[in-house]
């Protein structure tokens, strides 16, 4: 079980690394909130895999609450986006 945390942890780590050079490098202001909500997804995905490994089902509702905040805010800044310049 340790070996599968590790690996987890590690892929979401390098993935949380790479995404967060495509919010800081991206182009426009949708690739930027992409990356947010794939940080989101991630941060998600950690919790989880930590309620796994500790056995410990208390920390789930969080990651509810954070799957419906982050898909208010998606929709929310994508509805009122303004158009970027170039």
């Amino acid at each position: 079980m340790t070996v599968t945390l590790v690996i987890a942890g590690t892929l979401l780590f390098v993935s949380a690394v790479l995404i967060t050079y495509r919010v800081i490098a991206g182009p426009n202001s949708l690739d930027r909130l992409v990356g947010v909500d794939a940080l989101l997804a991630l941060g998600i995905c950690g919790i989880a895999i930590w309620a796994v490994y500790t056995r410990d089902t208390s920390v789930l509702p969080a990651t509810v609450a954070l799957a419906l905040v982050g898909f208010i805010g998606s929709v929310s800044v994508a509805r009122f986006r303004v158009r970027d310049e170039g």
